[in-house]
């Protein structure tokens, strides 16, 4: 029986070393293949150019490649571009390029699906398949990229992880790849471009804290009140807000990096002052702003987009307690790309 290949992007750069040596070579040629994996971005043996033949043969004979690849591309009306990305097992993700006048962010996907449940989001009823592999994620991005250079004429410029999935439930593969995207060896990029937007797991935002990760943290908060915020996210019966405020607060002690809270207003379920009240009291225990998310209905009338004046009665009591509050309007409607809505309805 033929043993499957490993995805030669699983090994680190000493174990490429350690190959070549092994095999009769040169540790120097795992710093070659090293770079055409990641600065470069490969996607074949046969594309590394300055690495022989034969070497590029071994490497054939005992790896793979597992690169993603753009199966569709969609462009909005306002710029707005979806990536529907076939992985090397035939699963598909969804990733968003968003475009403002002065710069571009990549939306990555974590996993295929979702570990958690929220009532609202599409994502969420397709359930947890598999989580990406850190090279998986990696390649959105640079994909992305390449979409940034080619329609916007710059680099990309930020990242955020809210596309499919629960970043922290698949942590050590996305630190991985946020290791890589922060590396000179591969993107280069701040972590302060990046974001990571998590439903709120406790426990792993310390470990983040622990970890002393340079990047952002986002929180899908959508509720102050612990009844309505079961309701909604019928997961964070396991984690109640008074837990998830503790870990906040850690996260600030040990990082001193401000919260953002991602939150949606629905019509009749928390367009109302308690939900109101409840919100400004949460702000005050971390230094944090808010976006206030424009809802994108995902094919059912359970929740609908709260009015105008429930929105600005939250921008008006935030602003009076001194936080930052801004209204995030959605991009990319049109194609199913806004926030809460990918879930593969091309595949």
């Amino acid at each position: 029986m033929q043993m499957e290949k490993k995805d030669i992007r699983a090994l680190s750069k000493e174990q490429l070393r350690d190959f070549f040596v092994s095999n009769g070579d040169q540790p120097f040629r795992g710093n070659q293949v090293y770079e055409w994996l990641w600065s470069k971005g490969a996607h074949r043996f046969e594309d590394m150019t300055n690495v022989s033949k034969v070497t590029r043969t071994m490497l054939e004979d005992n790896f793979v490649i597992n690169h993603i690849k753009v199966d569709q591309m969609q462009r909005s009306e306002d710029g707005t571009v979806k990536n529907a990305v076939r992985l090397h097992d035939g699963l598909v993700v969804e990733s968003v390029l968003i475009p403002t006048n002065t710069r571009t962010t990549a939306c990555v996907s974590s996993q295929v699906g979702c570990s958690l449940d929220c009532n609202f989001c599409a994502t969420a009823r397709l359930k947890r398949m598999r989580n990406l592999e850190p090279a998986e994620i990696y390649d959105q991005v640079i994909a992305i990229d390449k979409e940034s250079r080619l329609y916007y004429n710059h680099p990309l410029s930020n990242i955020v992880f809210m596309g499919m999935g629960e970043p922290l439930m698949n942590y050590n593969n996305v630190i991985k790849a946020i290791e890589m995207i922060t590396s000179e060896e591969g993107l280069g990029m701040s972590p302060k471009r990046i974001t990571v937007s998590t439903s709120g797991v406790p426990k792993m935002i310390k470990k983040l804290a622990d970890d002393e990760v340079k990047f952002k943290l986002a929180v899908s908060l959508h509720s102050a009140i612990d009844e309505i915020r079961s309701r909604i996210m019928p997961f964070s019966t396991n984690f109640p807000l008074a837990d998830l405020r503790e870990s906040l607060e850690y996260w600030y002690l040990k990082t001193k990096s401000k919260i953002t809270y991602e939150y949606v207003v629905w019509k009749d379920i928390n367009d109302n002052k308690a939900s109101i009240d409840a919100l400004v009291k949460f702000c005050k225990y971390v230094p944090c702003k808010v976006n206030l998310i424009e809802y994108n209905p995902i094919d059912d009338g359970e929740f609908q987009q709260a009015s105008d004046e429930s929105i600005n009665g939250y921008i008006q009591a935030l602003e009076a307690n001194g936080i930052v509050a801004k209204v995030r309007r959605s991009r990319g409607k049109d194609i199913d790309a806004a926030c809460g809505q990918l879930a593969n309805k091309e595949a």
